[in-house]
């Protein structure tokens, strides 16, 4: 093989269909991830616990297995073919959905949980790796908002299509199922959402693995001390860039699960109804901030602001403070959801812009080792922090499930001012190595 670096890029109609069928994948990802959170209060009453087990079953339970194996599964894609990863890790997160319909006992249900995550966990590092052996840097900030967009869009899905499923199937206590007997209305909601993942998986196989930009020669046997020494070498970039969205992300996760708990609890909205409220607004909203974001990452790039991705992290962080301290504390559901629509766009605004970064910020040979390094820290602050700091509120210092507002408006303005605190405390770092990683693309 030869020892140069690949110079053409794939055709962007190959590149692009392979990025539209990963963000399907990614969009089928949060529906089975997010499709729990509104299933709160029958699942509490099923296994008799309260908001803070649930909060870490949700969130900790999911998000700590996702983010262990998500590693190793990102040196596999740095290594091996990421197309069948992919394919692999979609069709095991369907069935595990389906498999906590299924669960007859806590610890089943737990178990399928982290299933779902461990399946979940390919599919970024697979395809932040394929994204940058497909899309020019020039393109890559929209590309990457692209496929970002699987995340609001999938969550206000998750939560548009969970409450319409909860309504169709609240409407009997238990339905009999051919093959599988009776089974109660939230384990049918798990079924309807997790089998049609198959179909995703099976769409998935079809599309072509990019040809690697660095040849497998050049990689060397292992890229372990490589991945060390680099962000070794560049800690405070990777830190600001990294923990600043965490931040940000906890936010939207605490948004996610007790957004819609506000309404339910506080304005005695119907669980159906809230999450197609708040859903609308995450899908809608969210979508048209990442691709916003970026739009505005790629034109600061163009103009040589190097540290464009946190310029877009620290409007997004205080643009959303004003909002985030006051949208659950008053007292009208109307005015709450009004509230709430500069949330729902500015926490996805940046988020195109950051997946970007990440790719450009690391050399090829080991994109997938950090994308899943860069996840490991985003979801074990963001799902593993965010909803547990606000139940734990809720149980250990308000003492009452009518107290959400304030637990979700503490938890989230917190989170905003060390976001834009850590964007501004990295700018200098973050611009040195933007600047030399795109000298040495320019150099190859």
């Amino acid at each position: 093989m030869a020892h140069t670096i690949i110079e053409k890029w794939p055709p962007a109609g190959r590149a692009w269909t392979m990025l539209g069928v990963m963000t399907l994948a990614y969009i089928l990802s949060f529906v089975d991830r997010m499709i729990f959170g509104l299933l709160i209060s029958p699942i509490r009453a099923e296994f008799a616990i309260n908001d803070t087990v649930f909060s870490l079953l949700y969130g900790l339970g999911f998000v700590f297995f996702y983010t262990i194996v998500g590693v190793p599964l990102g040196w596999i894609a740095d290594h091996y073919n990421r197309r069948n990863l992919a394919v692999v890790g979609i069709a095991t997160w369907s069935l595990m959905t389906a498999a906590c319909g299924l669960a007859q006992s806590f610890v089943q249900l737990t178990l399928a949980r982290i299933a779902v995550g461990v399946g979940e966990a390919t599919l970024t590092p697979a395809t932040y790796s394929m994204a940058g052996d497909s899309f020019p840097p020039h393109k890559l900030g929209r590309a990457m908002s692209v496929f970002v967009i699987g995340w609001p869009l999938g969550i206000g899905l998750a939560l548009i299509i969970g409450g319409l499923v909860i309504q169709f199937v609240a409407e009997a206590p238990s339905h009999n199922i051919p093959l599988l007997g009776e089974l109660k209305s939230w384990q049918v909601c798990f079924l309807v959402v997790g089998l049609p993942g198959l179909l995703i998986a099976a769409l998935a196989a079809t599309v072509a693995e990019p040809i690697r930009r660095v040849p497998q020669s050049r990689r060397g046997k292992d890229n372990r001390t490589s991945t060390v020494a680099h962000l070794r070498k560049h800690w405070q970039a990777y830190t600001s860039l990294t923990v600043g969205y965490s931040m940000i992300s906890v936010v939207m996760n605490t948004y996610h699960l007790w957004g819609v708990q506000v309404f339910v609890r506080v304005h005695d909205v119907p669980v159906s109804k809230a999450g197609v409220m708040v859903g609308c607004m995450i899908a809608i909203l969210g979508t048209i901030g990442i691709l916003t974001g970026g739009w505005l990452n790629d034109r600061l790039r163009t103009k040589g602001q190097h540290d464009a991705a946190l310029k877009v992290g620290i409007l997004s962080s205080l643009c959303m403070i004003p909002f985030a301290a006051s949208a659950t504390l008053v007292d009208s559901a109307d005015l709450t959801l009004l509230l709430m629509l500069p949330i729902g766009f500015f926490t996805s605004f940046g988020f195109g812009a950051s997946g970007a970064a990440i790719v450009m910020l690391t050399p090829p040979r080991i994109r997938g080792t950090v994308s899943a390094i860069y996840l490991f820290v985003i979801n074990m602050i963001a799902m593993g922090l965010g909803p547990l700091l606000t139940a734990l509120m809720n149980d250990h210092v308000f003492r009452s499930d009518l107290a959400v507002g304030k637990s979700v408006a503490l938890v989230a303005t917190v989170a905003l001012v060390l976001s834009a605190s850590l964007f501004l405390w990295g700018r200098k770092h973050y611009q040195n190595l933007s600047s030399v990683m795109q000298q040495r693309e320019i150099s190859t």
